[in-house]
């Protein structure tokens, strides 16, 4: 008896925890060593049986109190203090392990339940295939197909995915009768736990084949170079993701087939900038067509336009076109264009130009430039 460790500290928790968490610390270690989730660790098979050893007293609470009291002597058949009992927490740990293994682990009668197919030859999904593709902005705005090149695992034309060369067949594992597993049945301290290894002869695939096709080498898929348009619909961002189901890698054992993934990238514009379905874009202006008003030519994304500026147009006015901006996704909507104004101011200036400028300045007033007129007017309330 003295080379038994503390229940408590098997399970990893304090002499006085509750109910709940005797059953959590056992639910957790199952996890850590149950055999068939570690099938290459012989270690885990006393480890687990310890646990279950463990949680079989500690979660009775009449064990429990002669645990506390005798230590492993209390709950021992050979000593006087009462011993394990029958299977009092088996209904218990049976549905802690079930809600780990998916149900079934137990079966009927402690035998081997739930599937009985190894994961070597059970149904596979395929791997999704991840490229991306580089739209200009206009491309981005409008949508445009492409053709795009992938590399992807086919089923072998050859044989048709069987993986054996024309002609020959597949052979049912003698040994799992085409399972993919054996099973293989240990003593615990609640009796006999079946559990599913896989089967050495054939690898855990069930078949057994004995001319390899030679295209395949009876892996029963290839990896193949296919071209895949794709329609790219207007309004699609910069970083969205156009998924195409079924165009990944084919499954294994009849699986389904994985997706395309494509990642767009969209190109800088010289003009535009986008916020979400909006256009933005400035556009520079002279000091007379800023002064004056003026009609001026406006770039969209559906072409050329014209619109007219009013007098006094101010540098930084935005106005905005409707309508005018990117279409939007599963919707016949648009969004809007909107323009900012900048006024360059007129460099390298002759002689002349510059007396004109002067003239035209000294015949202006306050009443020409009522934001400066304010802005000096709450200098003087400030500082006078």
């Amino acid at each position: 008896m003295a080379d038994k460790r503390d229940y408590y500290e098997v399970l990893g928790i304090q002499k006085g925890a509750s109910e709940d968490e005797i059953k959590k610390a056992f639910k957790k270690k199952a996890r850590e060593f149950h055999p068939d989730l570690h099938p290459d660790d012989p270690s885990c098979e006393e480890k687990f049986k310890e646990a279950n050893e463990a949680y079989e007293v500690l979660s009775d609470p009449d064990k429990r109190a002669k645990y506390d009291q005798f230590g492993h002597a209390g709950v021992d058949p050979s000593f006087g203090a009462g011993g394990m009992g029958g299977m009092g927490g088996f209904t218990d740990m049976s549905d802690i392990l079930d809600s780990i293994f998916g149900g079934g682990i137990f079966g009927g009668g402690g035998g081997f339940g739930g599937s009985s197919r190894s994961s070597a030859n059970a149904p596979r999904r395929g791997s999704d295939i991840n490229e991306s593709v580089i739209l200009t902005f206009m491309e981005s705005c409008n949508g445009v197909k492409k053709d795009i090149k992938i590399n992807r695992m086919s089923t072998c034309d050859a044989c048709n995915g069987t993986g054996a060369n024309s002609g020959t067949g597949v052979e049912i594992c003698p040994d799992c009768q085409g399972r993919g597993s054996i099973k293989v049945t240990q003593r615990t301290a609640f009796g006999a736990i079946s559990s599913a290894k896989p089967c050495p002869h054939c690898g855990g695939k069930g078949k057994i084949i004995r001319n390899p096709c030679d295209a395949c080498h009876g892996v029963g898929r290839k990896r193949v170079v296919k071209t895949v348009s794709v329609d790219i619909p207007a309004g699609i961002a910069d970083g969205q993701t156009i998924r195409l189901s079924g165009q990944g890698d084919c499954g294994i054992n009849g699986g389904p087939d994985g997706n395309l993934n494509i990642t767009v990238s969209v190109k800088a514009h010289p003009l535009f900038t986008r916020e979400g379905y909006d256009i933005h874009c400035e556009i520079p202006v002279t000091y007379a067509q800023a002064v004056l008003g003026a009609e001026i030519t406006v770039p969209t994304i559906d072409g050329n336009v014209k619109y007219n500026i009013g007098e006094g147009t101010q540098p930084g006015t935005v106005f905005r076109l409707k309508n005018k901006g990117v279409k939007k996704l599963r919707s016949s909507d648009r969004g809007h264009q909107y323009v900012k104004i900048t006024i360059e101011v007129p460099k390298n200036l002759s002689r002349k130009q510059k007396d004109i400028i002067k003239d035209f300045e000294e015949s202006l007033s306050d009443t020409n430039y009522t934001k400066r007129k304010s802005f000096f007017d709450k200098i003087k309330e400030i500082f006078n």
